[in-house]
């Protein structure tokens, strides 16, 4: 087998190339680059899992980041085992054909308990004193301790939240060649999520943007050069989605909540959604919203209720989810798609007094729904540093705080994803230098798989 690279550059664009991003375009000008028609929903989850399994998710299963657990009666995004997939992945088919087959994964998801052989993702410490403090999982268990003891910790807070920037990906793309230089797998699967940040923020136009494409094109050069190189190997670059502009949030649970849907649980004076006892609820992803119901009877009227909301492009039911290969029992009964300057929100609350107290926090596992607004300092603190400052500072000294530093402006968002985009500049990418393999401009996500494994065979 060829050893072979895989660098995931989430939110890539062909038209990102013709910005600020002088040695990716230069290095794809010497290669094949084809557009990939997103897998519905367009989000990390779905989108990495078909990928590495060749399926959609009517077999494999991830119909989004998250989704709600009928027999727990609990919504969860961002859960972390591998064997929430449910189809085989490439590296389970490359060593049936090659027994001396290697896989390392460096920061895709579902990372954890697969069979690959070598993996890391972001595991934060979770202490009985409520801190929460940044740290990575690994298999083989020494290579995070290899791994922090040269590159630092992980910066998880880097990673996510108002204080992403480009530390993150810089360190998983020294991880991956530090783990390239100990283990040489045959496939190497990297995962750099810089441009998700800013371009979900402040949108296409924004100052940030081109300092962004600098600081990912200056990643993927040292990566690239390492691997072809060094390592001899063949790089892949591809993409999940592209980041698109949008102006208008779609609150579905507050839409919901007003014709007497949801049902809503009142602790401490704050409001929590109780979706086990709710007739009917949204749980929001990007511009995709699974809309669970609990009596079949209801599904028309909601449906109805839905299509009339400005901003939702379509509703899929039963024949809609079959066609768009999302007809699976984690799925919505329906599924509500937002239209090109939309995105959906999680938001259940009718007042902000009354909001959940994880809503102005950095949670992404309490939180019934993707939430970009955590990427936000609330612009009424008066002085974030000195108020972050201070309540770090009592966390230390092992005081009970809450970071309550996000602010409740779902207005703030300027870009989002998740729907299927028809414009191919506006589409996740592909490009190899192994021209031959990639004889088409346009392909399916699942033909990713395919491709990866023609790569690995030298086809």
């Amino acid at each position: 087998m060829k050893k072979t690279v895989v660098i995931n550059v989430v939110g890539l664009s062909p038209a990102c190339l013709t910005l600020d991003m002088p040695f990716l375009s230069q290095w794809a000008d010497t290669a094949r680059m084809a557009s990939i028609i997103p897998v519905l929903p367009a989000v990390t989850c779905s989108a990495q899992a078909t990928y590495l399994t060749g399926k959609y998710p009517h077999e494999h299963g991830i119909v989004a980041n998250g989704w709600y657990f009928r027999d727990e009666a609990e919504v969860k995004f961002w859960k972390q085992s591998n064997k929430l997939i449910q189809s085989p992945k490439i590296w389970d088919k490359a060593r049936d054909l090659y027994p001396s087959f290697t896989c390392a994964n460096m920061f895709w998801w579902y990372n954890m308990y697969s069979a690959a052989d070598y993996s890391v993702t972001p595991r934060p410490n979770y202490l009985a004193d409520g801190r929460k403090i940044p740290d990575c999982y690994s298999h083989p268990a020494d290579l995070r301790d290899r791994l922090q003891k040269a590159l630092g910790t992980f910066p998880l807070f880097n990673f996510w939240g108002p204080n992403t920037s480009i530390k993150s990906s810089r360190w998983i793309a020294d991880a991956s060649i530090m783990t390239d230089k100990i283990y040489d797998p045959t496939l190497t699967l990297i995962y750099l999520p810089h441009l998700d940040y800013n371009f979900q923020r402040h949108g296409h136009n924004h100052s940030s943007i081109s300092k962004d494409l600098k600081e990912i094109d200056g990643v993927c050069k040292d990566l690239i050069t390492y691997y072809e190189k060094k390592a001899d190997a063949q790089v892949i670059i591809l993409s999940e989605y592209a980041i698109t502009p949008v102006h208008n949030p779609i609150h579905l649970n507050r839409i919901l909540r007003k014709k007497g849907y949801i049902a809503i649980r009142e602790e401490r004076g704050l409001e929590l959604l109780d979706a086990g006892e709710s007739r009917a609820f949204a749980v929001a992803d990007h511009q995709i919203a699974h809309i669970y119901i609990e009596n079949p009877q209801d599904i028309p009227a909601v449906k109805e209720l839905l299509a009339s909301v400005e901003g939702v492009e379509m509703v899929l039911d039963e024949a809609g989810k079959e066609k768009y290969h999302l007809n699976h029992e984690r799925s919505g009964e329906l599924i509500a798609v937002a239209n090109k300057d939309s995105w959906f929100t999680y938001y259940f609350w009718l007042e902000d007094k009354k909001a959940p107290d994880y809503a102005r926090m950095v949670d992404i596992h309490k939180k019934p729904g993707y939430d970009p607004v955590e990427m936000f300092l609330n612009p009424a603190i008066k002085f974030p540093m000195l108020t972050i400052g201070s309540k770090l500072l009592r966390k230390k000294l092992g005081f009970r705080m809450v970071m309550d530093v996000i602010p409740l402006d779902a207005s703030l968002v300027k870009g989002s994803h998740g729907r299927i985009t028809q414009d191919s500049h506006e589409r996740p990418l592909i490009i190899s230098r192994q021209k031959q393999l990639l004889p088409k401009d346009t392909i399916e996500p699942t033909e990713v798989f395919d491709l990866i494994l023609a790569h690995l065979q030298g086809v």
